[in-house]
C-alpha cells in the first residue's frame, strides 16, 4: 500500500505534463472537448482551445489581483520585468506558435497596439518552450508586437487557465481587471468597452 501511494503522485504529475504538451493545436477542437472558460479551474487536460478557438470568455473572478513579479526576455537576452510597466494599463497576451486561435488573433492585437499607443501597453508573451526564431517569424508580420519569451511558462502557470490564448488586462496600478480566456477579435466593437474598464 505505501508503494502505491508514493507512485500515484508521480504518475499523475507525468500524465498531466504529457497532456499539457498536447495543448492548443493548429486546428480548433471539436465541441465535445469544450472546456468552460467562464469559470476556469485547473484542468488535467492542459491548455486547450475553447469552442472553435475564436470566442473567448471574460473571467472577472481575479479582479484586483496584483500583477505577478515575473520577468520575460527576448531572443537577444534583453529582460522585461512586468512590474516595470505599472503606471498605465497593460494587456498581457499568452500565446504559442502551435496554437491556431493564438496566431489568428495576432493581427488584431497588432492593430490594437497601434490604436492604443501611449494609452495601453500590449504585451504578447510566447509560451513556446524553445525556438525563439520560430516565434519571431510568426510575429514578423506584426511589427508593433515585440517578441517576448516565457520558455518556462511562468505566466501560464501563474494564470492557470488551462487555455491558450489567454489575455489579462491590468489597470495603471497593476491590478487585474479581467481575463479573456480564449481567442478574441481585438478589432471588434466590444473591445473599447472592455478596455475602458481599466480606467
Amino acid at each position: 500500500m505505501p508503494l502505491i501511494s508514493l507512485r500515484l503522485p508521480l504518475v499523475l504529475t507525468f500524465t498531466v505534463g504529457l497532456l499539457a504538451l498536447a495543448g492548443c493545436d493548429k486546428e480548433p477542437r471539436a465541441p465535445a472537448q469544450q472546456e468552460s472558460a467562464a469559470t476556469p479551474s485547473p484542468s488535467a487536460q492542459g491548455p486547450a482551445a475553447p469552442d472553435d478557438g475564436s470566442e473567448g470568455k471574460i473571467d472577472r473572478s481575479h479582479k484586483g489581483s496584483k500583477m505577478p513579479d515575473i520577468t520575460v526576455h527576448d531572443a537577444k537576452g534583453a529582460k522585461l520585468r512586468l512590474l516595470s510597466l505599472v503606471g498605465k494599463p497593460v494587456l498581457i497576451n499568452l500565446w504559442a506558435t502551435w496554437c491556431g486561435p493564438c496566431v489568428r488573433e495576432l493581427p488584431t492585437l497588432d492593430a490594437l497596439a497601434v490604436r492604443e499607443q501611449g494609452r495601453l501597453a500590449v504585451l504578447t508573451v510566447s509560451q513556446d518552450s524553445g525556438q525563439p526564431d520560430k516565434v519571431a517569424a510568426k510575429l514578423s508580420a506584426q511589427p508593433h508586437l515585440p517578441v517576448w519569451l516565457d520558455p518556462e511558462n511562468d505566466l501560464g502557470f501563474f494564470y492557470n487557465t488551462g487555455v491558450l490564448p489567454t489575455s489579462v488586462l491590468y489597470d495603471a496600478q497593476g491590478r487585474e481587471v479581467w481575463r479573456m480566456v480564449g481567442g478574441h477579435d481585438w478589432s471588434g466593437a466590444d473591445t473599447q468597452a472592455l478596455l475602458a474598464e481599466a480606467k
